[in-house]
């Protein structure tokens, strides 16, 4: 075959067969601890500096090493970036999996496996792709203890040349992935070039799926949740952080402490302006951070499901003492050990009602990696302006995987730190209380140890206006009355959902965090598909503002979409929503560990709204393999 024809041949799909270009996802499952992360991080970043948008999410169990793993990248010429529930293009590395996989994926998928797994014979519509890489792994690496970890470097050669990613861009995601380890990037690129030959002198194009330069990604980065949070704490002028290590939260201060590191150090001492400690468990790193918050310092901890569980008695503490205090909440599966390792977002009603006796705690909800950054600075100024905890609610699917985002942009603005006592205003005050509200928004004026203003009790259990221990019946009611005004206080504070109004629409929906990116493509697969028109009300925060009532006022349908079984925002809604508005409310629920998908949204819609949906299971990856492990 002359090259022109090569090349002619790469260029079309298989005969019978329709392109697909840039619009499929590829799975790659392999096994835990045999280092494909860097692999899949080249990969995902090459499809990434070809232009093409692109999204890439691990499942990965809750061992250290040794059972199965899967990461899924997703390219999309439309910008989707939620889980795809079909995988289209899989990458069989594990023995103990690889029957499974290749048994759950649609006819016309296609296979690049190991060759002694035999693959191919277990169906005949499905396009294999059998590659010895123990063969040519060997010649690329001479040191038979490194072989194991280099191997996996040899399937995105594979891809490169399959799918069209010119391997100059691979080399450069290489060179991004190992930064000055020179030596493994010369091992890792001859281990990518033999696999991209391979497939050029072996395989003839079987499949439809490729993919083609765009110009989508420009100025884009990939960041985790966690990083991009820790950089918003960083930029908002954290000084203390006291945190216990539980997945998925512990990258978010393990980023913390190696940005502080770097950017937080006094250059003429050498010495650090913060203080980052590890507590003896979840309990204590927050009564840290009350302390440390009592003192004058911005403070935070990060944590998930069982930490918040384990915090309830400190954060009454700090609800009813009036301190201020940052919760990160990485929220996994539970109840109790739950599956750590998967994504959920079932700890709203928890951290809301969070303590015994009436409480109620202000949290914001990002969605997006740039949301992390920015709710980072904004968690900080709130909780310090109404002197209260205030939750920022992630997930394991926000907080772990890499994400597409735009460059962050640099804080100008000033630092709100609440109503801190002066001496002006306490001769215009002529007397101070530190619990008496003057301004009649619930918030009273605050000091702070060493600034040379009246000093006062700091107390959990009963107190006056002046901070006095009291037992008296009107100072308890007057004290939780305030309080209730501060929280309603704090409705024009918090981040204001962002509605999309549709004035053709007769359904709404309401989600939040990351079901937002698999809400957006349901909205297209609805009205694509079946002509239904949606608006969308993305909530940002509780306490909700007037806005929910009129969305939910201007609708026939209000279908609330979440990924909990127990309906939990929906339960907040009803609790502020008067009946005839709550009979309006529908609930999609996701609740299987896995990042919420588009299609399954569209489909329970479609369902509740009377169409008919073919019924067609589709298996996920992991859905039968064992895991164990602890937290």
């Amino acid at each position: 075959m002359s090259p022109t024809d090569l090349a002619v041949q790469e260029q079309q799909a298989p005969s019978g067969a329709q392109r697909v270009v840039n619009d499929f996802s590829i799975q790659v499952a392999t096994v835990n601890g045999s280092g494909s992360q860097t692999a899949n991080m080249v990969l995902l970043r090459s499809i990434l500096l070809m232009g093409v948008p692109v999204s890439g999410k691990n499942m990965f169990p809750s061992n250290i090493a040794g059972l199965p793993t899967w990461y899924t990248i997703r390219a999309s010429k439309r910008g989707y970036i939620a889980r795809k529930k079909e995988v289209d293009f899989l990458v069989a590395m594990n023995a103990e999996t690889a029957k499974e996989d290749v048994l759950t994926l649609e006819p016309g998928s296609a296979v690049v496996y190991d060759e002694p797994l035999k693959l191919n014979a277990l169906r005949s519509d499905l396009v294999f792709y059998p590659v010895p890489f123990d063969a040519l792994v060997k010649p690329v690496c001479p040191d038979a203890k490194l072989r194991r970890l280099v191997k996996n470097m040899i399937y995105p050669g594979i891809l490169a040349k399959l799918l069209g990613i010119d391997l100059a861009l691979m080399e450069k995601a290489l060179g991004k992935q190992l930064g000055k380890k020179a030596k493994a990037v010369v091992l890792n690129a001859a281990a990518l070039k033999a696999g991209f030959d391979y497939a050029e002198t072996t395989f003839k194009k079987q499949d439809p799926y490729f993919l083609e330069p765009m110009n989508e990604t420009a100025g884009k980065i990939l960041i985790e949740g966690n990083a991009a949070a820790a950089i918003g704490c960083m930029m908002a002028g954290v000084t203390v952080v006291a945190w216990y290590p539980i997945t998925p939260s512990s990258s978010l201060c393990e980023s913390l402490i190696s940005y502080m590191k770097k950017y937080r150090v006094d250059k003429e001492t050498g010495k650090a302006t913060f203080a980052i400690v590890q507590a003896e468990d979840e309990i204590a790193s927050l009564g840290m951070v009350i302390g440390a918050s009592w003192a004058g310092a911005r403070s935070m901890t990060a944590t998930a499901g069982p930490g918040i569980s384990l915090m309830g008695e400190f954060a009454g503490l700090a609800y009813y003492a009036e301190t201020p205090a940052v919760i990160f909440d990485v929220q996994r599966v539970g109840p109790s050990t739950g599956l750590p390792t998967r994504t959920a977002q079932g700890d709203l009603v928890q951290a809301a009602f969070l303590s015994h006796g009436d409480t109620k705690h202000l949290m914001l909800i990002p969605c997006s990696v740039e949301e992390c950054y920015t709710m980072a600075q904004d968690a900080f100024d709130i909780a310090e302006q109404f002197q209260t905890p205030v939750f920022v609610m992630m997930d394991l699917d926000l907080g772990m995987n890499n994400w597409m985002a735009d460059s962050f942009t640099y804080p100008t603005g000033p630092v709100n730190r609440g109503k801190l006592l002066t001496a002006e205003k306490l001769k215009e005050l002529g007397e101070w209380g530190r619990y008496k509200d003057v301004d009649g928004d619930g918030i009273a004026y605050r000091t702070i140890p060493g600034d040379g203003l009246p000093p006062y009790f700091t107390r959990g259990s009963g107190h006056n206006a002046k901070g006095q221990y009291s037992e008296r019946p009107d100072d308890y009611v007057e004290n939780m009355d305030r309080l209730t005004r501060k929280f309603e206080t704090a409705r024009s504070a918090v981040p204001k959902p962002v509605v999309q109004a549709n004035p053709k629409a007769k359904v709404g929906f309401v989600g939040y965090g990351t079901s937002h990116f698999a809400i957006e493509e349901s909205r297209d697969q609805l009205r694509e598909e079946t002509k239904v028109e949606t608006s969308y009300f993305r909530v940002r925060a509780y306490p909700f503002n007037e806005q929910l009532a009129a969305f939910v006022d201007a609708h026939e349908r209000v279908y609330v979409i979440e990924q909990n079984r127990d309906a939990q925002l929906l339960q907040l809604m009803k609790l502020e929503l008067a009946p005839d508005r709550q009979k309006k409310l529908r609930s999609v629920l996701h609740y299987n560990g896995l990042p919420i998908d588009a299609r399954s949204i569209t489909d329970d819609v479609l369902t509740q709204e009377g169409f008919q949906v073919a019924k067609k299971t589709v298996r996920t990856a992991g859905s039968s393999a064992g895991m164990t492990g602890g937290e």
